[in-house]
Formats: C-alpha cells, structure tokens, sequence
C-alpha cells in the first residue's frame, strides 16, 4: 500500500494566482486544440518528470502531481520501508518512516515531496519542448480520428501546391495528397483552386496523418450525385452500378424503390440542373443515366444508350450476351474506339457482342442463349440525348 508522507518538505510551488493562470491556459489551449485537458495535464506531467530527472535526480523513483482543481504540482520520490537499507535511493529506514508517523510498517511504500525550490523555472524550460510535442500528437490523433471514419466520403479542399505532379489540397486542418494516377488526365491545379476528391485511403505516418484522396475513383461520381439528387440521398432512388473513365464518359445505373418516383428523372432534376452540377464538377465528364433492370437482357439495352437495341441473347450462365441494334445505330451503340460498349459492360458484369440487324440476319443463332425483344427505357445522356 502506498502511504504520502505528512512529514517535512510539503509546500506550496505555485502561488495562487499563477495556478489560476495555469489552468485558464490548459483549458483555453484544450478549447482552442479540440484536445482534452487530461490528454494535456499527463503530458505536463510527464514533461516535469523528466525534467526533474534530468536536473536532479535520474535514479529517484519519482513522479510528478499535478492538482486538477488548483494547477498546484509536485514531485514525490516512491521509497519502500526497511528494516535494513541496502539502496538508499529506493528505501527507507523504518526508524526514520515512524519518526514521520508511527503507523508505518515494513514493506509500506512513501511518497516523499521532493520538489525542488528552483523546479518551476528550470521544469519550463527543459519541459517546453515536450509538451509541444505531446500536444502536437494529440492534434495528429484528433486529425487521423476525424478522417479515418471519412474513407469513402468526398472532402473539399483548396489547392494548397503542386510538387512533382502531385497537388496537395488543404483540407484546414490538415492536407490532402491527389496523386498522379487519382488525377482526371488534361485536368489543371492552380493554387487556391477549389476542389472535391474521395477519399481513398488514411494512414498513420511519422508526419501525421497522410490522406490519399482521387478524381478518377467511381466513388467521386456516386458520392456527387448523392450530394446533388435528395432522393438518394433519403434512399428512394438508388445507384445500383457505376462505370467510368474518367474526363471522358461514366455510366450510372438507377433504380426507384417507389414506383412513383422516376430515378433517372431525379438524377437529372429540373432542365438538368442536378446532372449538369456533376458534369461541371468533373470538367465536362459525359455521364448517361440509365435505368436498372432486374431483367439481365432490358438491363444490358438499357446500358446501350443512348442506341436502342432491337433484342437481346443472354447465356446467364456465362454471362455473356448479344445486342442487335438496327444497322444505323451500329456506330452508336459501340461509341468512339469502343467506349459505349466497354462501359456497358462494366456497368452490367456482361460480355456484350453487339450486332447490327443485317449482321445478325447472316449468322445463326446461338442455342444457348435465349432472346428477348426488347424497348429501350428512359435513359439521360449529359450531351442532350434522350431516349424514351
């Protein structure tokens, strides 16, 4: 059991005005560093230890006090009763502790104030620099806290610099690193540029908390429309799948829990205001909103747009599917170098082999796959297009 001394060398460090200073100072630099003013009073703590053993004595058993309520603080020296001392430094004579109080027995464990008379000036200086540094901990671990429960979510930031093709954004507290490979090609950074990124990822380093965000994740894209279409928001419309490439052209895939609810409608709003904010966000990225359908082959046409298919041959156990499309449409529904195809594919999960109707009039049908005469759906193309 550890028992405090009663004896000799208790007083006071601190008068009672600076101890009031003291503790305005811990609980404004706490309000103004969001930090807790336990989290600060141990750092101080452990700042004056070492301080004191730096100054006076490294081999003390010793530790230091700090009264929340007062700010009054004191060093004390652990020192174990016995009836034969052999390390005066750990140990205390049982004459000499029942001399303090007669209560003392072998074996009890004192503390002993030790408080140097000087302690206050030269603990400020040799305890400063530790104490920055505790604090500067604990806004890191405040910082990597409030960023690490964000992954997945969109920050806003200013372009702080750009250094070797990576732009670093300034989130306020701390800053993001927009990499190379997260950056929509051809896009520019100039300083104080403000910007939306997803969060990729945020890790614990040496230098705080590193915060990897992206322009080009598909994330960014499902995250705006979150942000512009109050009806996914509330979770009435929902994204079902989402297919980019981006600066170039997404895919989005919509659909409505609520049959009265139009999903590619919401996502567009108004004379496209909604669809048009997401589109001048990502620099004039084309996006086609189309509806989903449970229905593998009207899903596969529907992903086709702004081309109508005619009909559609699925094989659901490989996943693989056949389009015609009227002959005129044959460019349109592949898109420049294959875009329209390649990201239909990608919004579906399906091989897609698309086919004029002459094409297919040549060639005999497959006899795994089962046809569908299909009519396209509502679908929105950011160019203007649109399909009924």
């Amino acid at each position: 059991m550890i028992k405090r001394s009663r004896g000799k060398g208790r007083k006071k460090v601190q008068e009672l005005d600076r101890a009031k200073e003291f503790m305005m100072a811990i609980d404004d630099l706490g309000k103004e560093k969001g930090i807790a003013p336990e989290v600060l009073f141990d750092a101080i703590e452990a700042a004056l230890i070492s301080a004191y053993r730096r100054n006076f004595g490294s081999e003390q058993n010793a530790h230091v006090q700090i009264d929340r309520t007062t700010g009054e603080f004191h060093v004390y020296a652990h020192k174990t009763v016995a009836r034969e001392v052999t390390d005066p430094v750990m140990e205390m004579a049982l004459e000499d502790a029942q001399a303090l109080d007669p209560d003392y027995e072998e074996g009890d464990v004192l503390e002993i104030e030790v408080t140097p008379a000087n302690f206050g000036r030269i603990a400020a200086q040799t305890a400063k620099q530790v104490v920055v540094q505790r604090i500067r901990e604990a806004e890191r671990g405040n910082i990597y806290d409030e960023f690490s429960g964000r992954s997945s979510d969109i920050v806003t930031g200013l372009v702080q610099r750009v250094e070797n093709r990576n732009v670093y954004i300034d989130l306020g507290r701390t800053e993001a690193l927009l990499a190379p490979s997260e950056q929509i090609e051809g896009e520019t950074y100039v300083h104080g540029d403000r910007v939306k990124a997803y969060i990729l990822e945020v890790r614990r380093t040496s230098k705080g908390p590193q915060i990897a965000v992206s322009r080009t994740h598909p994330g960014l894209l499902k995250r705006l429309f979150e942000m512009e279409v109050p009806e996914i928001h509330d979770g009435v419309v929902e994204i079902k799948s989402v297919a980019r490439e981006p600066g170039m052209r997404s895919k989005i895939a919509v659909y409505s829990k609520d049959p009265d609810v139009d999903p590619v409608g919401s996502c567009v709003g108004h004379k496209g205001l909604r669809v048009q904010a997401v589109v001048t966000e990502l620099r004039n990225e084309k996006i086609d909103i189309v509806k989903w359908n449970e229905d593998p082959a009207h899903y596969i046409a529907n992903a086709l747009s702004p081309a109508k298919a005619v009909s559609v041959a699925v094989n659901e156990a490989e996943k693989t599917s056949r389009v015609v499309v009227p002959d005129q449409q044959l460019s349109l529904a592949i898109g420049k170098e294959g875009q329209n195809a390649r990201l239909a594919a990608k919004l579906t999960g399906w091989k897609i082999d698309i086919k004029s109707e002459s094409q297919a009039a040549e060639e005999e049908p497959d006899e795994n796959m089962s046809v569908v005469e299909v009519t396209g759906e509502e679908s929105f193309s950011a160019e203007g297009d649109e399909a009924q």
